[in-house]
């Protein structure tokens, strides 16, 4: 009895980190193209990314996200 109790409950838990886990892609590359829309011309401009008010972790996962969507082929994925 509890080993199938364990079982239920492994795959409840590995269930839940799946659903976890999906990304919605093209929301992302839409939120990581606004983000270099605001950046570019201030570090073109000679401004560090702390004057803009964005955060580093923002622009790791901007970066992480478009390798992912390139590796994975997302339509509209480019590289940074």
């Amino acid at each position: 009895m509890r080993t199938s109790c364990l079982a239920v409950a492994a795959l409840a838990l590995m269930a839940s980190r799946a659903d976890a886990a999906i990304i919605d892609w093209q929301a992302e590359l839409q939120r990581c193209r606004e983000l270099r829309q605001n950046v570019a011309p201030l570090l073109q401009a000679g401004e560090g990314i702390s004057a803009v008010g964005r955060s580093n972790r923002s622009v790791r996962r901007c970066i992480w996200i478009q390798r992912m969507a390139v590796r994975k082929k997302i339509p509209g994925a480019e590289v940074w």
